[in-house]
C-alpha cells in the first residue's frame, strides 16, 4: 500500500462532520471536498470547498456538530483557524461567496501551532498569526480563484513553504484518535488506554497538547455523531435501542449526552434533518 492509498484508507474511517439538516443544506450550498497534495498527508484529512449564492434569497443559518479536527478557513468575513470545539458551530450564508476550508488531522496542528492544541481549543485566531503575511496573499487567491484546483493549489502551496514535521508525541496523540474512529467499541477512556499502552495521565496530557481536548470528551464526539447519522437514516429509531449499540448504559444517559452537544433532543435533530423545500 502506498503513502496515497493509505491517506484513502485513513479518510474513510469515521470523520465526524456533522452537518445539521444536510439534505436541506445541500440546496442551500455546494460542498466538495479535495485530498491534500502529497507532502500534506500527514497533517491534512482533506480540503473543503463551499459556493453558495443567497442574492435574493434569505439568507440560511447553517449549523455543524463539533468535530476534534483545527479547521484553517479561507473566506470574506470568516477566514481564522478555529480550535476544536465543544458547541455547534454556526454561520450565517449571504450574498454569492466562495472559499476553502482546511481540515487537520487530530493530533497534527501543533506542529503549525508551535503551542498546545488546547490554548485554541473553542476560538479562533486569525490565519496570520500561525502562517504569517502570506496567509493573507492565499486567502485572495482562493477569493480569485476560477477553479477548485487554483483554491487548492494555492492553500497548499501555504503549507507546503514551511515545511512541518511531526513529533514521536504528535504521532502518538494521532494514532490515539484514529483508534477511536476505527473501533466504535471504545467507549472509555481506559479502553483507550489499553488500546494504545498508554496511562490514564498520559494519554490526558498527549490529547491536551496536541488535539486539544480530553480523551473524554473525543470518545463522546465520534459516538454522537454517529448517533446524529443514524438519526438522519433511521428517521425515528427505538432511542433504548440505539443507546444500547452506541454503548450507553441507558436511553436518559445518551438522550442527556445528544442534546448536550447538539442543543436538540434526538427526536427534535431527526425532524430538522427532514427536506423541507420551504426552506430556499
Amino acid at each position: 500500500m502506498d503513502e496515497r492509498d493509505s491517506y484513502r484508507e485513513r479518510v474513510t474511517h469515521r470523520i465526524p462532520r456533522g452537518i445539521v439538516a444536510e439534505a436541506t443544506a445541500r440546496t442551500m450550498f455546494t460542498l466538495t471536498r479535495h485530498p491534500p497534495a502529497p507532502p500534506l498527508d500527514e497533517f491534512v484529512e482533506y480540503h473543503w470547498i463551499l459556493r453558495w449564492d443567497r442574492r435574493g434569497r434569505p439568507p440560511h443559518e447553517q449549523r455543524v456538530l463539533p468535530n476534534l479536527s483545527v479547521h484553517a478557513t479561507f473566506f470574506p468575513g470568516a477566514s481564522g483557524v478555529y480550535g476544536p470545539a465543544h458547541d455547534v458551530f454556526s454561520h450565517r450564508l449571504t450574498g454569492r461567496v466562495q472559499g476553502l476550508g482546511v481540515r487537520f488531522r487530530p493530533g497534527t496542528f501543533r506542529a503549525f501551532l508551535g503551542g498546545p492544541v488546547s490554548d485554541i481549543a473553542d476560538r479562533a485566531v486569525p490565519l496570520t498569526d500561525v502562517f504569517g503575511p502570506a496567509a493573507s496573499a492565499a486567502a485572495e487567491s482562493v477569493q480569485n480563484a476560477d477553479g477548485d484546483a487554483q483554491m487548492v493549489g494555492a492553500i497548499d502551496n501555504l503549507l507546503i513553504a514551511n515545511p512541518r514535521t511531526l513529533s514521536p508525541a504528535a504521532r502518538a496523540a494521532a494514532a490515539a484518535v484514529e483508534s477511536i474512529a476505527r473501533d466504535p467499541g471504545i467507549i472509555r477512556v481506559s479502553q483507550l488506554c489499553a488500546d494504545t499502552g498508554l496511562t490514564t495521565r498520559s494519554i490526558q496530557r498527549l490529547f491536551a497538547e496536541h488535539v486539544g481536548v480530553p480523551p473524554k470528551w473525543a470518545i463522546r464526539i465520534y459516538r454522537l455523531n454517529d448517533a446524529a447519522q443514524r438519526l438522519v437514516t433511521e428517521g425515528d429509531p427505538d432511542y433504548a435501542g440505539l443507546a444500547v449499540r452506541l454503548g450507553y448504559s441507558d436511553q436518559s444517559h445518551f438522550i442527556r449526552d445528544f442534546r448536550t452537544v447538539t442543543g436538540q433532543s434526538p427526536t427534535q435533530y431527526a425532524r430538522a434533518a427532514e427536506p423541507d423545500s420551504d426552506r430556499t
